[in-house]
């Protein structure tokens, strides 16, 4: 197969897909997803308006909240323009430096949830273990640094990711099974090895995903001790409601990854509509 020099690299494509079979009726599958991107960014928006101008909000708890919010903003600016372009448009073709910086700031934006996921897990085993220290333990300073730091983590381990995309060469079938581009897809489409990318691509997962998940895990063990100590139900139940929000959205979040990660590396004999459904639950899912 011929592949795309480096002298035509800007104005080669990939080219990005809806549901195959379905195309008659992508005008129709389009309100679905106009309304969830409406309703998720109206709905973060008015968070984040909420805690700003309400000073009884201005507490570690809601903090975190706004940077979830942030993110999840973030990334449905990032995937909609692409996801919508295809149902209302038809528009299936995206550069290949367009569809480099998009899964650039899609895993970026995927390993910081991760990451405020597990700050709000810290912040909740604080406020339950230690709730006289509460205040005095997570201050706005130290937030600020602490999110600072996820934050760099997260970018650093991604930003290799583009420049070597863009060292290989990519054959003419640059058919992409999302509406959107992802990395352990888009590197498959090379005509080169990609052992380096593969390896990687698991190392920043298990590094982020995996210990990020591991300490959630952990936080909600000790949490649970610390709520079986207290004497009374109705204390336990009320410090068990203020975990159940959090706990939803950690399901719904790393189910969703965890399975499309699955999928991409070892499902190659997977339905091709199970990726697709796994794909738009793990994107669209966690912000609305």
């Amino acid at each position: 197969m011929s592949a795309v020099n480096d002298t035509n690299f800007d104005s080669a494509v990939f080219l990005l897909s809806g549901i195959p079979g379905w195309e008659d009726v992508y005008l129709w599958i389009s309100i679905p997803f106009c309304l969830m991107y409406v309703i998720s960014m109206v709905g973060n928006s008015v968070i984040l308006f909420i805690i700003k101008t309400d000073p009884s909000l201005h507490e570690p708890m809601y903090i975190f909240l706004s940077m979830l919010a942030v993110t999840d903003l973030a990334l449905l600016i990032v995937t909609m323009p692409t996801i919508l372009g295809i149902y209302l448009f038809n528009s299936r073709e995206i550069s290949f430096s367009a569809c480099f910086a998009q899964l650039f700031f899609i895993h970026s934006l995927s390993f910081i949830e991760s990451s405020v996921l597990l700050l709000m897990a810290f912040d909740r085993f604080v406020a339950i273990r230690d709730p006289l220290r509460y205040a005095s333990i997570l201050t706005p300073p130290r937030i600020a640094k602490i999110g600072l730091v996820f934050m760099l983590r997260s970018v650093a381990q991604i930003f290799p990711l583009p420049f070597l995309l863009k060292q290989f060469q990519y054959c003419q079938a640059n058919v992409l099974s999302h509406s959107y581009c992802l990395h352990q897809e888009v590197m498959k489409m090379a005509c080169s090895d990609i052992t380096v990318n593969s390896i990687y691509g698991l190392f920043t997962i298990v590094f982020t995903v995996g210990l990020d998940s591991m300490f959630i895990f952990l936080s909600y063990v000790m949490i649970l001790k610390t709520v079986l100590s207290i004497a009374s139900r109705a204390e336990r139940l009320r410090a068990l409601n203020t975990c159940v929000s959090h706990l939803c959205a950690v399901l719904v979040f790393y189910t969703s990854l965890i399975s499309l990660a699955v999928i991409h590396r070892f499902g190659n004999s997977s339905s091709h509509l199970l990726q697709i459904f796994v794909g738009y639950v793990y994107m669209l899912f966690p912000p609305l």
